[in-house]
Protein backbone atom coordinates (compact mmCIF):
# COMPACT_ATOMS: atom_id res chain seq x y z
CA UNK A 1 0.00 0.00 0.00
CA UNK A 2 1.61 3.61 -0.95
CA UNK A 3 2.42 5.60 1.48
CA UNK A 4 1.37 9.45 1.67
CA UNK A 5 3.19 12.45 1.13
CA UNK A 6 2.72 12.85 5.01
CA UNK A 7 4.24 9.80 6.31
CA UNK A 8 7.14 10.02 3.52
CA UNK A 9 7.78 13.83 4.92
CA UNK A 10 8.12 12.03 8.19
CA UNK A 11 10.04 9.16 6.74
CA UNK A 12 12.58 12.04 5.55
CA UNK A 13 12.48 13.94 8.72
CA UNK A 14 13.70 10.90 10.98
CA UNK A 15 16.60 10.25 8.63
CA UNK A 16 17.91 13.66 8.75
CA UNK A 17 17.09 13.64 12.36
CA UNK A 18 18.66 10.50 12.97
CA UNK A 19 22.28 11.37 11.50
CA UNK A 20 22.02 14.73 13.45
CA UNK A 21 21.25 12.82 16.61
CA UNK A 22 24.23 10.38 15.40
CA UNK A 23 26.98 13.23 15.23
CA UNK A 24 26.76 14.01 19.35
CA UNK A 25 25.72 10.19 20.08
CA UNK A 26 27.28 8.15 18.14
CA UNK A 27 24.06 6.28 17.20
CA UNK A 28 20.60 6.34 15.31
CA UNK A 29 17.73 8.45 16.81
CA UNK A 30 15.72 6.12 19.14
CA UNK A 31 12.46 6.14 17.54
CA UNK A 32 8.93 5.13 18.80
CA UNK A 33 6.95 3.73 16.14
CA UNK A 34 3.99 2.97 17.60
CA UNK A 35 2.93 6.88 17.28
CA UNK A 36 2.95 6.72 13.84
CA UNK A 37 1.27 4.08 12.07
CA UNK A 38 1.20 2.45 9.45
CA UNK A 39 5.02 3.35 9.86
CA UNK A 40 4.73 0.81 12.81
CA UNK A 41 4.72 -1.98 10.84
CA UNK A 42 7.40 -3.82 9.22
CA UNK A 43 9.18 -2.51 6.11
CA UNK A 44 12.54 -2.67 4.57
CA UNK A 45 13.95 0.66 3.45
CA UNK A 46 17.25 2.32 2.10
CA UNK A 47 18.70 5.90 2.91
CA UNK A 48 20.61 7.39 -0.24
CA UNK A 49 22.60 10.20 0.53
CA UNK A 50 24.10 12.92 -1.56
CA UNK A 51 26.50 15.57 -1.46
CA UNK A 52 26.85 18.28 -4.01
CA UNK A 53 25.17 15.49 -6.43
CA UNK A 54 27.85 12.82 -5.66
CA UNK A 55 26.75 9.83 -3.43
CA UNK A 56 28.01 10.12 -0.09
CA UNK A 57 26.43 7.31 1.42
CA UNK A 58 23.80 4.02 1.12
CA UNK A 59 22.84 1.82 3.09
CA UNK A 60 19.45 -0.01 3.30
CA UNK A 61 17.78 -3.58 4.24
CA UNK A 62 16.19 -5.92 1.59
CA UNK A 63 13.78 -7.95 4.06
CA UNK A 64 11.16 -6.33 6.55
CA UNK A 65 12.56 -6.93 10.06
CA UNK A 66 11.52 -4.20 12.41
CA UNK A 67 9.14 -1.02 11.99
CA UNK A 68 9.60 1.18 9.16
CA UNK A 69 10.50 4.21 10.85
CA UNK A 70 13.04 2.74 13.45
CA UNK A 71 14.37 0.95 9.72
CA UNK A 72 15.11 4.16 8.39
CA UNK A 73 16.41 5.49 11.41
CA UNK A 74 18.97 2.90 11.36
CA UNK A 75 19.96 3.16 8.03
CA UNK A 76 20.24 7.07 7.61
CA UNK A 77 22.75 6.42 10.69
CA UNK A 78 24.53 3.44 9.11
CA UNK A 79 24.52 5.70 5.68
CA UNK A 80 25.93 8.69 6.94
CA UNK A 81 28.56 6.40 9.15
CA UNK A 82 28.89 3.11 8.59
CA UNK A 83 28.97 2.65 4.80
CA UNK A 84 32.54 1.50 4.10
CA UNK A 85 33.07 3.40 0.97
CA UNK A 86 33.38 6.75 2.44
CA UNK A 87 34.78 8.21 5.46
CA UNK A 88 32.51 8.56 8.20
CA UNK A 89 29.82 12.26 7.69
CA UNK A 90 31.21 15.03 9.03
CA UNK A 91 29.13 17.91 10.72
CA UNK A 92 30.48 20.63 8.37
CA UNK A 93 28.99 18.24 5.78
CA UNK A 94 25.33 18.29 7.07
CA UNK A 95 23.40 21.25 5.72
CA UNK A 96 24.77 19.89 2.19
CA UNK A 97 23.44 16.48 2.18
CA UNK A 98 20.50 16.00 0.34
CA UNK A 99 18.94 12.46 1.98
CA UNK A 100 16.53 9.97 -0.08
CA UNK A 101 14.23 7.50 1.17
CA UNK A 102 13.17 4.03 -0.63
CA UNK A 103 10.75 1.85 0.85
CA UNK A 104 11.04 -1.69 -0.83
CA UNK A 105 8.17 -3.99 -2.16
CA UNK A 106 8.32 -7.83 -0.86
CA UNK A 107 11.30 -9.25 -3.13
CA UNK A 108 9.97 -11.65 -5.41
CA UNK A 109 11.90 -14.76 -7.35
CA UNK A 110 12.68 -14.70 -10.91
CA UNK A 111 12.60 -17.91 -12.56
CA UNK A 112 14.98 -18.58 -15.76
CA UNK A 113 17.02 -21.35 -17.09
CA UNK A 114 19.42 -18.81 -18.63
CA UNK A 115 20.87 -15.40 -19.34
CA UNK A 116 18.60 -14.43 -21.85
CA UNK A 117 15.40 -15.69 -20.08
CA UNK A 118 16.31 -13.75 -17.31
CA UNK A 119 17.10 -10.81 -19.01
CA UNK A 120 13.99 -10.98 -20.93
CA UNK A 121 11.61 -10.24 -17.69
CA UNK A 122 13.73 -7.21 -16.31
CA UNK A 123 12.05 -3.95 -16.05
CA UNK A 124 14.09 -1.27 -16.74
CA UNK A 125 13.92 2.07 -14.32
CA UNK A 126 11.18 -0.50 -12.41
CA UNK A 127 12.63 -3.34 -10.73
CA UNK A 128 15.23 -2.79 -8.58
CA UNK A 129 17.11 -6.35 -8.63
CA UNK A 130 19.03 -8.54 -5.99
CA UNK A 131 21.68 -11.44 -6.69
CA UNK A 132 22.82 -14.10 -4.88
CA UNK A 133 25.30 -16.97 -5.85
CA UNK A 134 28.38 -18.88 -5.17
CA UNK A 135 27.60 -17.19 -1.21
CA UNK A 136 27.74 -13.33 -2.68
CA UNK A 137 24.98 -11.17 -2.83
CA UNK A 138 24.33 -7.42 -4.46
CA UNK A 139 21.66 -5.16 -4.60
CA UNK A 140 20.95 -2.29 -7.08
CA UNK A 141 17.89 -0.34 -6.68
CA UNK A 142 15.66 0.80 -9.43
CA UNK A 143 17.39 4.51 -9.47
CA UNK A 144 20.15 2.67 -10.72
CA UNK A 145 18.63 2.32 -14.54
CA UNK A 146 19.09 5.87 -14.75
CA UNK A 147 23.01 5.26 -14.86
CA UNK A 148 22.84 1.80 -16.43
CA UNK A 149 20.00 1.86 -19.11
CA UNK A 150 20.99 -1.24 -20.54
CA UNK A 151 19.63 -4.46 -19.62
CA UNK A 152 22.97 -6.64 -19.86
CA UNK A 153 25.06 -3.34 -18.81
CA UNK A 154 22.73 -3.50 -15.79
CA UNK A 155 23.54 -7.14 -14.68
CA UNK A 156 27.10 -6.97 -15.83
CA UNK A 157 27.58 -4.59 -12.92
CA UNK A 158 25.04 -6.15 -10.22
CA UNK A 159 27.51 -9.03 -10.86
CA UNK A 160 30.44 -7.16 -9.60
CA UNK A 161 28.83 -5.41 -6.95
CA UNK A 162 28.23 -8.97 -5.73
CA UNK A 163 31.90 -9.38 -6.04
CA UNK A 164 31.46 -11.89 -9.37
CA UNK A 165 32.99 -11.18 -13.04
CA UNK A 166 30.79 -9.42 -15.31
CA UNK A 167 30.48 -12.77 -17.53
CA UNK A 168 29.31 -14.84 -14.27
CA UNK A 169 26.76 -17.75 -15.00
CA UNK A 170 25.62 -20.66 -12.87
CA UNK A 171 22.61 -23.05 -12.52
CA UNK A 172 22.96 -22.06 -9.45
CA UNK A 173 22.43 -18.02 -9.74
CA UNK A 174 19.29 -16.50 -7.79
CA UNK A 175 17.65 -12.88 -8.86
CA UNK A 176 14.90 -11.45 -7.11
CA UNK A 177 13.24 -8.23 -8.11
CA UNK A 178 11.49 -5.42 -6.10
CA UNK A 179 10.10 -2.16 -6.83
CA UNK A 180 10.54 1.14 -4.41
CA UNK A 181 8.43 4.24 -3.51
CA UNK A 182 10.92 7.03 -3.26
CA UNK A 183 10.97 10.22 -0.81
CA UNK A 184 13.54 12.73 -1.37
CA UNK A 185 14.57 16.11 -0.56
CA UNK A 186 14.65 18.34 -2.84
CA UNK A 187 18.07 19.04 -4.46
CA UNK A 188 19.53 22.97 -3.18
Amino acid sequence: MPLSEAEGALLLVTARQSIEYGLSHNRALPVTPAAHPPLDKPGASFVTLHRHGELRGCIGSLQASRPMLEDVAENAYAAAFRDPRFIPLQANELDEIDIAVSVLSEPEALHFDDEQELLAQLRPGIDGLILEDDGKRGTFLPSVWESLPAKTEFLAHLKRKAGLPADHWSDSLKMWRYTTETFGEPAE
